[in-house]
């Protein structure tokens, strides 16, 4: 077992995963950091989930605990604090993991649809680092990946509340590692491209009604590279920000996209 993250804590909230074909972003990071040397506290809103992701961990030698928490809840968000400070006595990494896709145009979309996207993809995590990072600024270390999207780039009219609380996520992350790296926290986020994940091509499958193969292949013509990305490639690129590797770097917003938003922006 590698140790870039020997006698480390690492908080995964959205640790679980939707149902599909291949492994999403969150569990791929739960298990990489485990792998790495970290005791690992696997937060997701499906307990059942959570202690999926936590067994397979224990399964390939690892520690980690299940813990339910719906982030959208104050006090589920001030509670997973105190779990993983129970169990584990401190928290070294927070990684970010939760999303949506609220879908529609502005004339159609309802107001409460809005609103509960950016409850989700961006109050809930400022939530989490509310009550993470005073324990972090008490031991004066600790490192944030918050997970956002491509989409927080570029404009997307049919997906506006998605595009725009994604952006939100970033300028967050900016703030948010303005505001505590004198404590010697770092705070990053990483922006996820096409991936073939349960919730990037399993969720649209189903929801359309087109079989898998061609929703894959259709999001894998999109990217330069000529491939969708996997939830390895994400969790590779949030090991390298939650570890020494990245002792110097803040605030940025990380694009692990095999160059989509390269193309993007010649249109």
């Amino acid at each position: 077992m590698s140790t870039r993250l020997r006698d480390q804590v690492a908080v995964v909230v959205g640790g679980g995963q939707t149902p599909g074909a291949t492994m999403g972003n969150g569990r791929a990071a739960a298990l990489t950091y485990a792998r790495e040397g970290a005791r690992v506290l696997v937060v997701d809103r499906d307990e059942k989930s959570a202690e999926e992701t936590a067994a397979l961990i224990r399964k390939d030698g690892g520690t980690a605990r299940p813990h339910r928490a719906d982030i959208t809840v104050e006090e589920d968000c001030a509670d997973l604090t105190r779990a993983a400070l129970d169990a584990y006595g401190q928290i070294d990494v927070l990684h970010n993991n939760v999303g949506i896709v609220p879908g529609g145009r502005t004339e159609e979309l309802p107001s409460a649809t809005w609103r509960h996207g950016f409850e989700v993809n961006l109050t809930g995590m400022w939530l989490t680092c509310k009550y993470v990072l005073p324990h972090m600024r008490e031991r004066g270390r600790g490192a944030v990946i918050n997970i956002s999207s491509m989409a927080g780039l570029l404009a997307g009219g049919e997906a506006i509340a998605y595009t725009t609380s994604k952006a939100a996520v970033h300028s967050m992350t900016r703030s948010l590692a303005l505001e505590y790296a004198p404590h010697g926290i770092r705070v990053n986020a990483i922006a996820p491209g096409m991936m073939d994940t349960p919730m990037g091509v399993d969720s649209v499958a189903r929801s359309s009604g087109t079989d898998r193969k061609d929703v894959a292949a259709q999001r894998a013509s999109l990217v330069p590279m000529g491939h969708q990305g996997t939830s390895q490639d994400v969790a590779e690129a949030a090991l390298f920000l939650a570890s020494n590797a990245s002792a110097f770097i803040t605030g940025v917003t990380l694009p692990v996209d095999g160059g989509f938003t390269l193309r993007a922006g010649t249109h």
